[in-house]
């Protein structure tokens, strides 16, 4: 593996503060490595466009003359270089002095602003997925949301960039989103507190004895050591070896390759990961898994959804890929590219999209996501209550026999609520989880 590609590659649906796709109040990168010296000074095998540089210095010296206010050179050649990449997918960018130092500082885990990934689609803000525990999750937004204003101000024609700015600000202060959900609803408003985002990328908990639950929000360096120690402290509550368990990667936006590598070597004992293909020879990696697996080969449910992006597809693409895992829920959100961030000088980087993602069976990630063994729609489950059950009783029922007898009586769920309720997709996956343990099914084949 190319150890300068360990820090240098993220793998979130987009970055802190990238082109298409920004975290607002998560930080997920890693410490910036810069790309080896021989890759920028290699000689290119084309000549250089000449005829376009000639028209490139024609419109610039236009601008300059004729424009109808001054343009300052700096500026406007910025403006360019963000323009090139702009131009070339959503995920690569220019970084230039906050955005860059934004991306160095990444690894603390910890942001202000309101806890979503967000992109730009189609000229207004989707959001990925909100994270958990977060404002943004608490006051009820979801994925696949689109924010049509930003306090009242239209985020039509904004760079995301800009509007990363307008909704980030001082913790505790207030900001209102327009929302649209769908294409029958009409937009709503949500108003959210900022706050300083610490968000925990492991949760842990027993559903039911012998079957453990992991719920991973994101992916950052020290995830894979924080998901042993839970897996350990599952272990002890139970008090003895696992059955089963739920890995719910759903509205993990991703994170960092380490990662999502570190998590799938943890349940395999053999084979590829993931594998990354580019133009440079030095953007080809392969990743392959250690001999131990941490559950000794108790069945896995990966529990997905369209805001599981990027370093979640990995994860859930190589435990389908080698029969570890029955993945569920529904199509992943496609986020197969890798970027590269190159540093130009002390205060900007380009974030170039410089690789592809695929998985052990050759899938590629970009643009197709993960295909869910068993697709399962959100839904929700509402119990009858006592007053609905009372009132449908056999003597109700039409040609009913004639006997006298006692109703029967019904429990309230009181204040525990069943799983079903609870989560509906997730008790779902624990029945399969169920039926997997009976079948003996779990080990890699």
């Amino acid at each position: 593996m190319s150890m300068r590609l360990q820090l240098a590659f993220l793998l979130g649906a987009g970055s802190l503060i990238g082109l298409s796709s920004a975290y607002i109040g998560v930080a997920v990168g890693e410490e910036v490595t810069p790309a080896p010296a021989e890759q920028s000074t290699e000689p290119t095998s084309e000549a250089l466009p000449l005829d376009e540089l000639r028209t490139f210095a024609d419109v610039f010296g236009r601008i300059k003359e004729d424009y109808v206010e001054t343009v300052d050179d700096k500026a406007l050649i910025e403006s360019a270089i963000r323009g090139m990449l702009a131009g070339l997918d959503p995920h690569s960018s220019y970084l230039a002095g906050e955005e860059y130092r934004d991306l160095q500082v990444g690894t603390s885990g910890e942001f202000g602003g309101l806890g979503i990934e967000v992109g730009l689609e189609d000229g207004f803000i989707r959001i990925i997925a909100p994270i958990d525990d977060t404002p943004a999750q608490r006051a009820g937004l979801q994925s696949g949301d689109m924010i049509i204003r930003i306090d009242d101000k239209p985020v039509k024609g904004l760079g995301l960039g800009e509007a990363v700015k307008l909704m980030r600000g001082k913790p505790g202060t207030e900001i209102a989103l327009t929302i649209m959900r769908g294409t029958e609803q009409k937009p709503f408003e949500v108003t959210i507190e900022r706050a300083i985002i610490q968000v925990a990328s492991v949760k842990s908990r027993i559903l039911e004895p012998g079957y453990g639950y992991l719920r991973l929000t994101h992916f950052q360096a020290h995830t894979t050591d924080d998901m042993m120690q839970a897996l350990e402290a599952l272990k002890k509550t139970n008090e003895g070896p696992l059955k089963g368990m739920v890995l719910d990667l759903r509205n993990n936006p991703g994170g960092v390759l380490n990662g999502a590598v570190g998590v799938s070597d943890a349940f395999l004992t053999d084979g590829l990961i993931v594998y990354t293909e580019g133009r440079v020879k030095n953007s080809e990696m392969r990743f392959s898994a250690g001999p131990d697996d941490v559950l000794d080969g108790a069945p896995i449910v990966v529990l997905v959804n369209g805001g599981s992006a990027s370093a979640s597809e990995i994860v859930a693409g190589a435990l389908q890929d080698q029969k570890r895992a029955i993945v569920m829920g529904t199509e992943t959100f496609g986020k197969g590219s890798v970027q590269t961030i190159v540093p130009i000088d002390e205060t900007t980087a380009l974030k170039l999209t410089t690789a592809r993602y695929y998985t052990p069976s050759g899938r590629s990630i970009q643009a197709q996501g993960i295909t869910p063994d068993i697709k399962l729609e959100r839904g929700e489950f509402k119990p009858l209550t006592d007053q609905e059950l009372e009132s449908l009783r056999e003597v109700d029922l039409m040609r009913h026999l004639d006997e006298q007898g006692e109703g029967v009586e019904t429990q309230s769920t009181g204040e525990n609520k069943p799983l079903a309720v609870e989560d509906f997709q997730l008790s779902e996956a624990l029945n399969v989880l169920k039926g997997l343990t009976i079948l003996g099914r779990g080990k890699q084949q």
